[in-house]
């Protein structure tokens, strides 16, 4: 009964027992699983590790790139563009001579008027009361220069006398026939009437001096009234009318009554059939401003109309405030189509025989000692297709925008460095490569030479 149990006990122990070797197998297997996955997790990241290494070596040891523009010369036939206001040839302001207050007006803005003709009338009562004055003063010289005369004429009749008995005297002296004593006072007589006469001649000669004096005045009054008259000194057109009838004005300047009264001007008179622009042309095309070279002129509002003018005259010297040189171009204006105070643009075509050196804009490089450019200088021993970095100070003159004036620095054969970065120093070897502009595009041929207007 007893033997049965023990068997069943020994049956189920022997099943649930597990060997050590395969323990130890699946120990192998689970390892063997961990260290797959392992290698297969480290190897591709150290490929890239040893990529990247790589890939630094290979950029640190490796020369810098840049691109690279030749330096090119401006053409020598040019044009310059300068902003300007016309102007009339011939304009001037009328002012009162004479203080009163206006009568009436002949003329307003737009009128064309012929020279001397009457513009306004002015009423001086002052200047009436003066001329009156001045005559009467002229008349009362005359009368007084006919008493000096007639006073000289009686003076001149006594020493007459007067010469006659002393004559008398003394050659009855000399017979014996009268007393010395009386010639000699005949004789005192005569020198006092010559003493008369000279006397009378200097307020005849006084006199005289009055009546050129009083109508020396009474003409200066004549010609003052005359101012009542206000005439046009010059045909041309009324541009501008500051007064109205009643309107007080003043010779010293300033009014009331009119629509400018303080300026004092009463008109203001142009010819506009030849008109006139001043310009001021910058210190670096100064020589080549002529008279006599020719001035194409353009207004915005007239499209497509191109106006021929001259140069008549320069300065001959620059302002030392502004470096530029004053020029003034004349032009016709027949058609009357150009009216003064428009804004206009002036092109001067010149021919330069040393015309500056053009580098793209951005290839300068602003340094603390002044702008610079990294000029590319062939090495001997240096690989194809690679160049040495040479810092070059360079002085600029004006600035089109993509390209830019160098007047000093360069002879006009260098390469230049386009965009320059940190890698661009002095004395570094780098790889380049020419530009479009380098190559002769478009951008190389150089600007048209524009002042003034491009940079408003």
């Amino acid at each position: 009964m007893n033997t049965t149990p023990q068997n069943s006990t020994q049956s189920d122990s022997h099943e649930h027992h597990i060997s050590p070797g395969k323990v130890l197998l699946v120990l192998l297997v689970l390892a063997a699983i961990v260290g797959a996955v392992a290698v297969g997790g480290y190897l591709p990241r150290k490929e890239r590790e040893e990529a990247a290494n790589s890939a630094a070596r290979e950029e640190k040891s490796s020369l810098a790139r840049v691109s690279a523009a030749k330096v090119k010369r401006a053409p020598a036939d040019t044009e310059i563009v300068l902003p300007g206001s016309i102007s009339a040839l011939v304009e001037t302001g009328i002012y009162a001579r004479a203080s009163g207050y206006v009568k009436k007006r002949y003329a307003d803005i737009g009128d064309r008027v012929k020279e001397g003709q009457l513009l306004a009338d002015v009423e001086v009562p002052e200047l009436d009361q003066q001329v009156a004055q001045a005559r009467a003063a002229l008349s009362q010289a005359r009368q007084q220069l006919g008493q000096a005369r007639a006073s000289l004429l009686q003076a001149e009749s006594q020493r007459d006398l007067a010469k006659l008995s002393s004559d008398r005297y003394a050659s009855l002296v000399a017979r014996g026939a009268v007393a010395r004593m009386d010639a000699d006072t005949q004789l005192a007589n005569y020198k006092t009437s010559e003493a008369l006469v000279a006397a009378q001649s200097a307020n005849a000669a006084a006199g005289e001096e009055n009546v050129r004096q009083s109508q020396a005045n009474l003409d200066r009054v004549l010609a003052l009234q005359e101012f009542k008259r206000v005439v046009a000194p010059f045909a041309g057109i009324v541009t501008a009318r500051n007064i109205e009838a009643g309107a007080l004005i003043s010779a010293s300047g300033g009014g009331q009554g009119g629509t400018n009264p303080q300026s004092g001007e009463l008109y203001r008179i142009a010819q506009t059939g030849a008109l006139r622009i001043l310009e001021s042309v910058p210190q670096s095309s100064a020589a080549e401003m002529r008279p006599g070279m020719p001035a194409e002129v353009t207004v915005a509002e007239l499209p497509g109309r191109k106006f021929e003018g001259r140069v008549v005259r320069t300065a001959n010297a620059l302002d030392p405030a502004t470096r530029t040189l004053l020029v003034e171009v004349h032009l016709n204006n027949r058609d009357g189509r150009l009216l003064p105070g428009m804004y206009s643009e002036v092109r001067f075509k010149v021919h330069r025989e040393q015309p500056p050196l053009l580098v793209p804009g951005d290839s300068l490089i602003a340094a603390n000692s002044g702008p610079q450019v990294g000029m590319l200088v062939e090495v001997a021993d240096a690989p194809p297709g690679t160049r040495k970095v040479h810092l070059q100070p360079v002085s600029l003159g004006r600035d089109f925008g993509l390209q830019t004036e160098v007047i000093g620095g360069l002879k006009g054969t260098e390469l230049v460095v386009l965009n320059p970065g940190d890698e661009v120093r002095e004395g570094v070897l780098v790889r380049f490569e020419l530009s479009g502009e380098g190559r002769g595009g478009a951008a190389g041929r150089g600007p048209a030479d524009k002042t003034g207007s491009e940079k408003k």
